[in-house]
This record gives structure tokens, C-alpha cells and sequence, in this order.
């Protein structure tokens, strides 16, 4: 597997430069896929502007200020995926993880009491003994229940100091979710209707937006009940 990574075939979602440098960082194995995380020496560099190379990148994560979920990291290039909460003490600012409304990924500025839980959606479920559920989540962490109350395509709150969930937001009717693939990735819609496919194929979710249209539930992501639980990042206009 190569190490390296030109910036011409970095994913679309990272807001770099393309042709100003050859190379970017590539992002280390993790729980993210390449297309919905961003290396934090990236973040810390080309997103928040705290370094301008990435030898002073590499100290200052050195330094053991920064946490993803509440958790200090010292790799550069740790990818810091959608949803993750990323915190630096020393400036004593929290961001949340999102697609704005082009597609891209991007640092939302939340306060630190929203900085305390994350949405976690739940991918698969594993039954284990003790007629215990296992939660796989999309961040790649597993939540262990007494009792399986709980439904694949759900977004989970979970506090992140002690892990406990919170709330829970179902995929159904009316729910307000976030896009995070395909053409209409970023944008924020409620789902209108769902439809269930008898094949191997995804199942389909009718949206309605600005405009109506339909994608996978793949790419549903619920954000709230019918309002954002989530600061949304600002629409720019220039």
C-alpha cells in the first residue's frame, strides 16, 4: 500500500490547493474512509492556519494539546472523520466535523458543552453471549447494550466522558438528516419516504430539501428529530 498521496487525486471533500504542491499527507489507517476525514496535520495547517509547514505541525501535535473525541493524539496523520470532535486545550476551542453545503468537509466551531457528545450512526449489529447486542458505529467504535432497542440507519448521541448514549435519532419519516454522499452531499433535508428494495441493491430515501429528490440510505445520515441537534456549518456568500 503506498504511503504517499498527490494532491491531483486527493479526495474532492479536503479544501486544498491542488496545484501548488505535488504531494499531500496521507491519512494513516483509521476508522474514516479517505473520503470523509481529513489528516490532522491538514486541519491544523491548511484549515485553522496554526502552522505554515508541516515540521512546526508535527510539534505542535507533539505537544499532546490536541484530542479527537476526547482522546490526545500525536499522529499527524490521524484522520479526524465526520462527526469527530476535535478540541485544542491551550486555545480553548472545540470544532465539530461536517460537509458544508458544497461538499467539502469542515471545521464547525462549537461551544464546549456540544464539544462533551458526538452522533454516532450505527452500521451493523453483532449479537453476543449473554444475549448482549454489540452496535458497530460508522467512527469505528462498538457500544455494547443489555438490550436491543435499537434499529441500523440510527444516529446515537453518546456522551464522550462517559460513553453513555443520550438520545437517539431513528431513521423514519419526517427525520432530519444530513447527505454525506453522492450528488447532493451537505445538504440538509427531512425524509419524505422510504422505500425498501427486495434485492441486494440499497435500500431508497425519497428527501425533501430545497428541492425533492431521492439517494441511498447509505448516505441518510439523521442530524435530529425535526430540528438539527447539530450546529450547522454557515452558509459563506461572497
Amino acid at each position: 500500500m503506498k504511503r504517499h498521496l498527490k494532491r491531483l487525486n486527493a479526495p474532492r471533500t479536503l479544501r486544498i490547493h491542488r496545484k501548488e504542491e505535488t504531494w499531500t499527507v496521507k491519512p494513516s489507517a483509521g476508522p474514516h474512509p479517505l473520503n470523509r476525514s481529513i489528516p490532522l496535520g491538514i486541519i491544523l495547517r491548511d484549515y485553522l492556519k496554526l502552522a505554515d509547514t508541516m515540521k512546526e505541525t508535527k510539534k505542535i501535535v507533539s505537544t499532546g494539546e490536541i484530542t479527537v473525541d476526547g482522546r490526545v493524539k500525536k499522529d499527524y496523520k490521524y484522520p479526524v472523520g465526520f462527526m469527530d470532535v476535535l478540541s485544542i486545550k491551550k486555545l480553548k476551542k472545540d470544532y465539530r466535523v461536517l460537509f458544508d453545503q458544497k461538499g467539502k468537509l469542515t471545521l464547525v466551531p462549537i461551544s464546549s458543552k456540544d464539544a462533551k457528545w458526538k452522533l454516532c450512526r450505527i452500521e451493523d449489529k453483532t449479537i453476543l453471549k449473554g444475549k448482549k447486542t454489540q452496535l458497530n458505529l460508522h467512527d469505528g467504535k462498538n457500544k455494547i447494550v443489555d438490550k436491543d432497542n435499537y434499529k441500523t440507519g440510527e444516529v446515537l448521541k453518546i456522551n464522550l466522558e462517559n460513553q453513555k448514549i443520550e438520545d437517539k435519532f431513528e431513521y423514519k419519516k419526517e427525520t432530519v438528516s444530513m447527505i454525506i454522499g453522492g450528488s447532493h452531499v451537505g445538504e440538509i433535508a427531512n425524509i419524505e419516504d422510504l422505500e425498501t428494495i427486495q434485492s441486494p441493491k440499497s435500500n431508497i430515501a425519497k428527501m425533501k430539501g430545497k428541492t425533492s429528490f431521492m439517494t441511498v440510505q447509505e448516505y441518510v445520515f439523521p442530524i435530529g428529530k425535526k430540528n438539527p441537534e447539530i450546529q450547522l456549518p454557515e452558509v459563506k456568500v461572497k
